[in-house]
């Protein structure tokens, strides 16, 4: 066989359709075994179908305003999660066929959408390549390195990545599980004007993610008065995109990123410009639509239990992720509820 760097010898002209027939044949094989490999490290899912009270949409329909449309990101570190996490929400789905998958990815990494249409055949779905290049610039050194991926900031962008037939749709970080109908979360009334709802947590320190800087700014410290600023943790969202559009949020959240980069304001990552924007001016949700911080702190990721209360999904937040522990034979309690979502093949897996 052909090894790279190695000098390749032609033979003489009656041998020489023969042999370049072998090497072609060879590299078919070969192109054709990795191929294998990469679509057969997940296990194919179950198909999901409609009750009877769901309303018909054509599977071609990715437009439709009766479909449950979710955005998520797309990329190879957080692949494993996301299939678990496309897995619960079907299962969970009164009406699986009307969800409308919307992957967001680098240029580079749209062929990770092929993984998921082999695991999910029946999947509708789009992949909506993401321009690195336009926000990687904007991007200001966090407490941890996962969060400063360029993808992580995909969200702020979300209303001109996605098409404008699609006017709401509810964004989840890869890192959780539904155990309930996504549909309800997406019925989630927003009132008039208001452009997001999320779970809100009142009894966090909001001001602990803002630096000394900014509170000593008389200017700055003031971006909060009069508003009821709470706490939202930006893994769960149901975003309108339409008035998104119509109050043209991006470059809101795009001047704070270009704040932060001639003056330190905050620390963590994609969050502390959706709260300057947003905090106080949101939409509730039930906390049981966000029970985060599963992955434990950004430091150390210690294991932790769940918050009181009912639970519709689950949030691994944090630096522990519930694949990682349950590959290194380290898993926290609660990563056995994540466990039976996992579609990646194992040599002991075994299917029925």
């Amino acid at each position: 066989m052909y090894k790279p760097g190695r000098k390749l010898t032609l033979p003489s002209p009656p041998h020489l359709l023969l042999s370049l027939l072998l090497l072609l044949s060879i590299i078919i094989i070969n192109a054709t075994a990795t191929a294998t490999v990469n679509t057969k490290r997940f296990r194919e899912a179950p198909q999901f179908y409609n009750s009877p009270t769901c309303p018909s949409i054509s599977t071609k329909d990715m437009c439709s305003q009766q479909a449950v449309h979710v955005a998520m990101t797309l990329d190879f570190p957080y692949l494993r999660g996301t299939m678990a996490a496309i897995l619960s929400i079907l299962q969970h789905s009164s009406c699986p066929e009307n969800t409308r998958f919307h992957f967001i990815s680098s240029p580079s990494s749209t062929y990770l959408h092929e993984t998921i249409t082999s695991s999910f055949p029946y999947l509708r779905s789009q992949i909506h390549p993401f321009d690195t290049n336009s926000v990687s610039g904007l991007i200001s050194t966090s407490i941890r390195s996962a969060l400063d991926s360029p993808l992580n900031y995909a969200r702020n962008y979300l209303a001109n990545i996605l098409p404008p037939c699609v006017r709401k749709a509810v964004y989840l970080d890869s890192d959780l599980v539904l155990v309930d109908d996504i549909a309800m979360l997406a019925a989630t009334p927003l009132g008039t004007g208001t452009v997001l709802a999320a779970p809100e947590y009142c009894n966090a320190n909001i001001t602990a993610y803002f630096t000394p800087t900014f509170w000593a700014n008389p200017s700055l410290s003031l971006t909060f008065s009069g508003r009821n600023a709470c706490y939202f943790n930006t893994g769960v969202m149901i975003i309108d995109l339409e008035r998104w559009r119509e109050g043209d949020y991006t470059t809101k959240i795009v001047e704070w990123m270009e704040l932060q980069k001639r003056m330190r304001i905050y620390e963590l990552g994609s969050l502390p410009p959706f709260l300057l924007v947003f905090a106080g001016n949101i939409a509730a949700v039930d906390h049981k639509w966000n029970q985060h911080g599963l992955g434990g702190d950004n430091f150390r990721g210690l294991c932790r239990d769940l918050h009181p209360g009912p639970v519709s999904l689950l949030h691994w937040s944090g630096k522990g992720k519930p694949w990682v522990r349950l590959d290194e034979n380290r898993p926290c309690p609660l990563d056995a509820l994540w466990a039976p979502y996992d579609l990646m093949q194992t040599p002991f897996a075994i299917d029925f």
